[in-house]
């Protein structure tokens, strides 16, 4: 049974009617609470067997069983496995901490979420002085394992902050999950490297000082070292420059231009396309997502991630080891594979052929009603030529044996790799017919800003980025969450 769709996420943030909470900490407080009541009562459920044995045990003792795959292996020849995922464990649960008091209302979402920073940080200082030093907070077991779920902390700078961005998208208290939270946590500390010089050079140079022509120098040379790209910095430039000559802009109302203006480059290829905002399996018939890109992006580990979003997200789902060409590629999406509990068709020779593994890969999700089909593809090279014709070949097998499936063909890009390796693998436009790009490891590098420079550049959408080397680290991509990350204060 599906724990949380990520695949069809509220997102309330453009919305007319989309309302801020008067308090922002009394809402986070109000989502903490719930969550901790709803941890405690499935913690509760769970250990309810062994504390009152009886001679019927509830259904609760046992974890719940992941959705029935295929058996890809009764379909076709060479090889398919099907595992089932791990139990995941226990989270521990903290105890709750003080409750803020009610704060005055703030109208816009961005001076909404900047009002609730201020007030943030005022009062975690005062939670950090009224807290009694008689019983400590319990030490929270560290899980070493991707597939461990995530664990509700304390209501600390984390929780609150990720709680402001989730209501300034006009989500309610009781609508939000921990999940959510968590990963909102996980992308603000992956962009630290990024934010971590910008944002503080950034709020020095503009002050409370009216943004000036030497203001805009410091901003253009913050971008381009973040690797925003020359395009797009002139455009976030362009807009800054015509407001400072219609009227004074002081430093704040300037962030919130920016922060705007950053919105405006990452969604302009969805809304030229008119697509959805969220790339989601369409239910009801077959999806064929192919993984492409340059060897070393992680095309392979970001599959594995895709499908255990997909199988958390209730979807059925294959995949199919394309990556024939690669030593060991096989064997490492299997263990990804085996983690998500989802059937794999591969081809364990030397060398196979891959548009032969996808015509088997599709026959067997044609048979057993397969909802995504997600296909690695070899790592190749622009200059590569014959590598190159493979990959024409395999959307060839795809739009002759799949014509009603609804296909999307998504690049993997490195992130610490920046601009260049963006220019090397957009040479696999023509050969795939790119739909989306996937942004992997964030965490490990100051360039994030390169997101910008994707959507201006290439005129892409973002489908998804990842954060970390866990399950759980690779997730939709949001514009609005994205750009708080990027520029949230320490």
């Amino acid at each position: 049974m599906a724990e949380f769709d990520w695949f069809q996420r509220q997102d309330a943030s453009e919305s007319s009617d989309a309302q801020q909470p008067d308090d922002a900490l009394d809402w986070a407080k109000q989502a903490y609470a719930r969550l901790k009541a709803q941890q405690e009562a499935e913690n509760s459920a769970a250990a309810a067997p062994s504390a009152e044995p009886a001679p019927e045990p509830a259904p609760v003792s046992e974890p719940e069983a992941a959705p029935e795959q295929p058996e890809a292996a009764a379909a076709v020849p060479d090889s398919s496995v099907a595992a089932e995922p791990e139990p995941e464990p226990v989270a521990a649960v903290p105890e709750p901490a003080p409750q803020p008091e009610p704060e005055p209302a703030v109208p816009s979402a961005s001076s909404w979420l900047e009002a609730a920073a201020a007030r943030r940080q005022e009062r975690l200082e005062q939670l950090v002085e009224e807290e009694p030093s008689a019983e400590p907070e319990p030490e929270l077991v560290q899980v070493s394992e991707p597939e461990a779920e995530p664990k509700l902390g304390q209501l600390d700078e984390d929780f609150l902050w990720s709680a402001e961005v989730l209501a300034a998208q006009g989500r309610q208290a009781d609508q939000i999950s921990l999940e959510e939270i968590d990963w909102l946590g996980r992308l603000r500390r992956g962009m630290e490297k990024t934010r971590q010089n910008f944002v503080t050079t950034l709020l020095e140079n503009l002050g409370d000082d009216p943004l000036s022509e030497a203001s805009l120098d410091d901003i253009e040379t913050l971008l381009l070292q973040a690797d925003v790209g020359v395009e797009a910095t002139d455009q976030v430039l362009d807009l800054l420059r015509r407001r400072m000559n219609e009227a004074v802009v002081d430093g704040s109302e300037a962030i919130n231009l920016l922060k705007d203006q950053l919105r405006n480059l990452l969604d302009a290829p969805i809304k030229s396309m008119g697509a959805n905002p969220l790339l989601a399996p369409q239910k009801g018939r077959l999806n064929i997502w192919l993984m492409v890109g340059v060897n070393g992006v992680g095309k392979t580990t970001t599959l594995g991630k895709l499908a255990n979003l997909a199988v958390r997200s209730g979807y059925s789902c294959l995949v199919a080891a394309g990556d024939t060409f690669r030593a060991a590629a096989v064997q490492q999406l299997q263990v990804w594979a085996d983690r998500s509990g989802v059937p794999l068709v591969a081809n364990p020779s030397a060398n196979a052929d891959p548009a032969a593994v996808v015509f088997d890969a599709i026959g067997a999700a044609q048979s057993k009603d397969i909802e995504l089909l997600l296909v690695d593809t070899a790592g190749r090279l622009q200059t590569k030529n014959n590598l190159m014709e493979e990959l024409a070949k395999v959307r060839r097998i795809v739009d002759r044996l799949a014509p009603d499936a609804a296909v999307e063909s998504l690049l993997v890009l490195d992130a610490s790799q920046g601009q260049n390796g963006l220019r090397q693998a957009m040479a696999f436009a023509k050969a795939a017919g790119l739909t989306g790009v996937v942004l992997t490891k964030l965490d490990g590098t100051a360039r994030g800003g390169v997101a910008f420079a994707v959507a201006s550049e290439s005129n892409l959408p973002i489908r998804f980025i990842g954060a970390g080397e866990g399950l759980r680290d690779l997730r939709p991509f949001n514009s609005f969450e994205f750009v708080e990350a990027l520029l949230a204060r320490a």
